[in-house]
């Protein structure tokens, strides 16, 4: 038996509960982990809450993060004791996730633990983190430099934006940061940002075309703030999209893209191939400032703790990141 945060359906009746699950239970995969640690990131709240149709198929354990070490393995990449991370891949959506204490899963979704770094460590970068860390590697390759000018980074106090941050600021990037938690502005600058901007003057619908301001930026709200964003871009400027907080339209116009010849570069981590995950994590343990995660990393919780944080997370009370210790 392991303890593990199940997600069930029955009727209309919608419900997810820490229980005691059997091991046989555990669906097919060919590398069986004892999970260290875990994540609560924006997309488990919504499938722990149900308030989107994240999860396809129940019972489900939820968590798009893990971290822990081999116990069995039939993959030839993978032996017992190696420690191992997983991001997506479906997890905690169409296949049991890291909210528990054990999983079993496809050796083609893992990587190795980068040298040096702890389970812990890990997750508290997380999918969130990995998917900031993406979208850095887009910006570059666009040739986006620190002399092009301020870098915009939306969603700032969250976990994806807060990464983001500090990974700018210690490549040598002004940042500027949007969030609409003024009371964050000294937790943004001890990050690296290098102001602070109230996300009301992105989030109402705005102008086809704006004062250019912005060499590049990094959101991850979508909605009118993407398309604000894109409106206010410099001539050649990137935007690197991976969220959608403020929702999945995008009511903007052309002219930015074919007046200003913008890019806007989709950042997947879910089926993110295997070479640029292992990329971003390489990168990860180089270029993010190990020391900052004491600060990005608000909270550390336990299982029996994660069903009323995704809530709190929901509702915007919720700074950075939230590490579960699955045996805590």
């Amino acid at each position: 038996m392991f303890n593990a945060i199940l997600i069930e359906k029955q009727d209309a009746a919608y419900r997810a509960s820490l229980k005691q699950v059997e091991e046989s239970a555990l669906p097919e995969g060919d590398v069986s982990i004892k999970v260290a640690y875990s994540t609560l990131n924006y997309k488990d709240a919504l499938a722990i809450t149900g308030k989107a149709p994240v999860v396809r198929q129940f019972p489900m354990v939820p968590g798009i993060d893990l971290a822990g070490t081999v116990e069995h393995s039939a993959h030839a990449d993978f032996k017992a004791g190696d420690q191992v991370i997983l991001n997506g891949w479906g997890v905690g959506e169409a296949h049991w996730g890291g909210l528990a204490q054990k999983a079993r899963v496809n050796g083609e979704w893992l990587i190795r633990m980068p040298e040096g770094m702890l389970a812990s460590q890990a997750m508290a970068i997380g999918t969130a983190g990995y998917t900031a860390m993406l979208c850095v590697m887009a910006l570059q390759r666009n040739g986006v430099t620190p002399d092009k000018g301020d870098i915009l980074v939306t969603g700032a106090a969250g976990g994806v934006g807060s990464v983001a941050i500090s990974i700018l600021a210690k490549l040598g990037y002004r940042v500027v940061a949007s969030t609409g938690r003024p009371d964050e502005a000294d937790y943004l600058k001890n990050l690296g940002a290098a102001e602070i901007i109230d996300r009301g003057t992105l989030s109402q619908p705005g102008k086809p075309l704006a004062k250019e301001r912005w060499a590049a930026a990094v959101d991850s709200v979508g909605s009118h703030t993407l398309a604000n964003v894109c409106a206010s871009m410099r001539y050649r400027g990137v935007v690197a999209a991976c969220g959608l907080a403020q929702g999945m339209d995008f009511p903007a116009s052309v002219a930015p893209f074919i007046l200003r010849g913008i890019t806007l570069q989709g950042i997947d981590s879910v089926y993110c191939p295997v070479a640029d995950r292992q990329e971003a994590w390489r990168r990860l343990g180089k270029d993010l400032d190990i020391g900052k995660l004491t600060q990005i990393n608000a909270t550390t919780i336990g299982l029996d703790q994660v069903v009323e944080k995704a809530a709190e997370l929901l509702a915007g009370q919720v700074r950075g990141r939230i590490v579960v210790d699955v045996n805590r």
